[in-house]
């Protein structure tokens, strides 16, 4: 029987990314079962799934904004009483979809779409 013995004030392993990557390769293998990865690399089964399904979330959850340079910069054309509704903030998302919200949109407006499009 193997057993690992930690001593010391850390009471729990850590594993680099590089051994995690391993883990799940080793999981995502045909014909694998879990239990037995899980054994071979003494790691907890409930580890492997967690490590499993961060492996299948996208990387990122914010994609970075860029500037295009070949467009002109959209300046909101002043009105009598204020600014027109001309986009403030314009989001081209995946599929052709533009989200557009005004320079007067209220702030929690916002953060509403915002969150809504994560």
């Amino acid at each position: 029987m193997h057993m690992t013995v930690i001593s010391g004030p850390e009471r729990r392993r850590r594993w680099s990314a590089a051994e995690r990557e391993e883990i799940v390769l080793a999981s995502f293998a045909p014909g694998a079962v879990i239990a037995e990865v899980a054994r071979q690399f003494d790691v907890s089964t409930s580890l492997i799934y967690n490590w499993r399904r961060d492996a299948q979330q996208p990387e990122a959850m914010f994609v970075p904004a860029v500037m295009a340079e070949d467009e002109a910069p959209v300046v909101p054309e002043v009105l009598g009483d204020g600014l027109a509704n001309s986009p403030a903030i314009r989001l081209d998302l995946a599929g052709g979809t533009t989200v557009s919200i005004a320079a007067t949109a209220p702030a929690r407006l916002i953060l509403t779409v915002l969150r809504a499009l994560r």
